[in-house]
C-alpha cells in the first residue's frame, strides 16, 4: 500500500505534533512554517493531565515533564493578597493520574521537533494557495509545491488555511483585555506556591518555571489596540508594581526587554473543523482565551485524536468527519468555560468584584476539583500512537 502524504501548515505546537502523531502511524509528513526556523516566542505554558495523556500517546510525557517544573500547589488572591482558595495540586494529579506542569514554550516545541526526521521540517516555507487536483491536495509555497491526501490547517489564530476551506467563516474577535507575559532571572528563594491575584478589571499570576525562575502574566480590561506609553516594562510596573508580595520583587527580577504584550483574541464558533481533505486544529480551529490554561493542550488532543481517526478511517473523509465529530463539541465547550472565567476575572465594577471574591472564599476546593473533571478527564482514542516506540509509565486513576 503507498504510503500516505499529508502536508502541514504551520509549525508551532498543535502542528508539530500532529506531525508527529501522523508520522508514527506511518504517513509521510512535511511541515511547512512561514517563519525562518522552529521556535516559539512566548513565555510559559501550562501543560494539565489531558495534555500529558496526550503526549503519552505520543510517547513524549515523561521527555517534556521533565523539562517542567511540576507546580504542587497554587490559588487565587484578592487585590490586597488574602488568599481566595487554595489547591493542593498532588490531589489534582492523584485524581486525573498526571500532574500540573508548567515549562517554556520554547521547550516543548523543541522537544515535538526532535521527534520527527530533520527532512520534514521546512522553515522558511510560507503556503500561497491550496486548492484541489483530483484525488489529491496541492499545496503552493515559497520551497515549491507539495502534493499530498490530506492537509491540516494549524497556522494560528488568523489562519490562512480556514479563510481558504471556510471563507464565510467568522473571524477572531477581541476578548477585552490585554496581557502582559515576562520570564524573571533566577531567583534566590522562589515562591512555594503559584497564585493568581484578582484586581478590578486587571489581573497578576506567577507560577514556577525549572531553575528558579517564575513565569509572570498580567491583564488589564483595555479598548484593542490601546498603545502603551515608554515601554511594556514601565507600564507592567505602573499597573502591578505596587500589588501584594511577592509581585513587586518578582517584577524586579524580570530583565526590562523580555515583556511581551498582546491583545487577547478568540475565534468564534466555527460550523466545522473540515473542507474537503483538510482539516484545522488548535488556535486555527478554536483559539481561546488563556484563563484554563488550555490552549495548547487542547491541540495535543486534536493532533491524537486525528492520528486516531485517520488510521481508523481508512477513507480520509470519513475520518476527517469522524475527527470533526470527536473534537469540536468539546473544543467549543473548552473555550466557553475559559472567556466565562476571563469575565468574572476581569470584573471592574465593586460591587460585582466583591461578590466574585466572597463565591470564590466559600467554594470548597473538592467542588473545584470535580468541576474540571470534563476538561482534564478527556482519555486519548484508540491507546499510543507511538509506532514500534513504547514509553512506559504508571497511571493513577
Amino acid at each position: 500500500m503507498p504510503q500516505r502524504a499529508a502536508t502541514i501548515v504551520g509549525g508551532g505546537i498543535g502542528g508539530l505534533a500532529a506531525a508527529v502523531a501522523l508520522h508514527r502511524k506511518g504517513w509521510r509528513v512535511e511541515v511547512l512554517e512561514r517563519a525562518p526556523e522552529f521556535t516559539e516566542i512566548g513565555a510559559g505554558i501550562s501543560l494539565w493531565p489531558n495534555a500529558f495523556r496526550a503526549l503519552k500517546a505520543l510517547g513524549l510525557a515523561e521527555r517534556v515533564q521533565a523539562l517542567g517544573a511540576v507546580e504542587t500547589a497554587g490559588g487565587v488572591r484578592d487585590r490586597r493578597g488574602r488568599w481566595l482558595s487554595r489547591t493542593d495540586n498532588t490531589e489534582l494529579e492523584r485524581r486525573f493520574g498526571h500532574p500540573l506542569a508548567v515549562l517554556h514554550r520554547a521547550d516543548l516545541l523543541r522537544a515535538l521537533a526532535e521527534a520527527l526526521p530533520a527532512e520534514c521540517l521546512r522553515p522558511g516555507s510560507e503556503v500561497s494557495a491550496v486548492h484541489e487536483d483530483g484525488p489529491r491536495m496541492v499545496v503552493e509555497h515559497r520551497g515549491g509545491t507539495s502534493r499530498c491526501e490530506l492537509v491540516v490547517g494549524a497556522d494560528g489564530l488568523r489562519s490562512a488555511i480556514r479563510r481558504a476551506v471556510l471563507p464565510h467563516a467568522p473571524g477572531p474577535r477581541y476578548a477585552g483585555y490585554t496581557a502582559w507575559r515576562m520570564v524573571t532571572e533566577p531567583l534566590p528563594e522562589p515562591p512555594a506556591a503559584g497564585a493568581a491575584t484578582w484586581g478590578r478589571g486587571e489581573r497578576f499570576g506567577y507560577t514556577a518555571l525549572p531553575g528558579g525562575r517564575m513565569y509572570c502574566f498580567g491583564t488589564a480590561s483595555l479598548p484593542e489596540g490601546t498603545p502603551t506609553g515608554s515601554s511594556e516594562y514601565a507600564e507592567v510596573l505602573r499597573r502591578f508594581g505596587a500589588w501584594p508580595d511577592p509581585i513587586p520583587a518578582l517584577l524586579a527580577a524580570v530583565p526590562a526587554d523580555v515583556v511581551l504584550r498582546h491583545d487577547l483574541y478568540e475565534l468564534p464558533p466555527l460550523d466545522t473543523f473540515v473542507g474537503g481533505r483538510t482539516a484545522l486544529l488548535g488556535d486555527a480551529a478554536h483559539a481561546m482565551t488563556p484563563n484554563l490554561g488550555q490552549g495548547a493542550c487542547q491541540a495535543l488532543e486534536d493532533a491524537v485524536t486525528l492520528a486516531h481517526c485517520l488510521d481508523t478511517h481508512p477513507d480520509t473523509g470519513a475520518a476527517l468527519r469522524a475527527y470533526d465529530l470527536a473534537r469540536r463539541p468539546r473544543t467549543q465547550a473548552v473555550a466557553r468555560r475559559s472567556a466565562r472565567l476571563g469575565t468574572v476575572g476581569q470584573l471592574a465594577w465593586p460591587p460585582a468584584a466583591l461578590l466574585r471574591d466572597t463565591a470564590a472564599r466559600l467554594a470548597p476546593v473538592r467542588a473545584t476539583l470535580r468541576s474540571m473533571t470534563p476538561v482534564l478527564g478527556w482519555q486519548a482514542p484508540g491507546g499510543p500512537v507511538t509506532g514500534n516506540e513504547t514509553e512506559t509509565e504508571t497511571e493513577t486513576h
